[in-house]
């Protein structure tokens, strides 16, 4: 904890907060997180279950996602095995998304007339949901902070109609309002006790997650556990 009062740009805090505003404000319901380990915010009931069907739905939320593989015991200053998605999914898509995106971005504090924001194709898949969709990564000058996708397919079944799916990466998008080169250093939240970064809160959590992960897991029970969980849905 640093008590530097220094003003600093949107904390981590601070961009949840615009953003859950921002899209609550536009119709989204502000789901909660889901309180299971998941690799990415699709897998939450609020994108992947509302996707299938023919019902209207819209929805916001932050989501813990977790990764063990990416662990590098808190010494990799851009990658986590435990970091945050911010998740918008709207159904049916609405024309204009891309433009309430880049509204978005300029809620949070980006200026998209003097940054260089593209859209590079990216399809994605992923065969654990069954799913596939149309979509783009979003570069803020030059680095991925986005990702873009129309779903076509969820859990094998055809998307009539077509559902919008927004995924901001969080993290590298506080590292560039905050000019910081460390996820770590990125500044949670400037309050009355004082500046808490990143790394306050989460440096220790991911030197003992990976050194859980790469040196201590029962592997053998958790692919049986995975193996149980999959004969369940057969």
């Amino acid at each position: 904890m640093n008590k530097d009062k220094t003003p600093t740009a949107c904390s981590f805090q601070e961009l949840l907060l615009r953003l859950q505003h921002y899209w609550a404000g536009r119709g989204c319901v502000v789901a909660q997180p889901y309180d299971m380990a998941m690799g990415a915010g699709t897998f939450h009931p609020s994108t992947f279950l509302r996707a299938i069907g023919p019902e209207p739905w819209s929805s916001a939320y932050v989501q813990p996602c977790r990764r063990p593989t990416d662990g590098r015991y808190g010494d990799n200053p851009f990658r986590l095995q435990h970091y945050y998605q911010y998740q918008v999914v709207i159904k049916p898509s609405p024309h204009d998304i891309q433009a309430l995106y880049l509204d978005s971005l300029r809620a949070i504090g980006i200026d998209t007339s003097v940054h260089d924001i593209r859209f590079v194709e990216d399809n994605w898949e992923s065969p654990t949901l069954g799913a596939w969709g149309l979509g783009w990564e979003v570069w803020l000058n030059g680095m991925e902070v986005t990702q873009f996708t129309y779903f076509q397919q969820v859990g094998g079944l055809e998307c009539r109609p077509v559902t919008g799916e927004i995924t901001y990466g969080l993290e590298r998008l506080a590292m560039y309002l905050q000019n910081v080169e460390s996820i770590f250093d990125i500044v949670w939240t400037d309050g009355p006790l004082g500046r808490i970064t990143y790394g306050d809160v989460y440096h220790q959590n991911e030197v003992e997650q990976s050194r859980y992960n790469f040196e201590a897991a029962d592997t053998t029970a958790l692919f049986a556990a995975f193996d149980h969980a999959e004969s369940e849905t057969q």
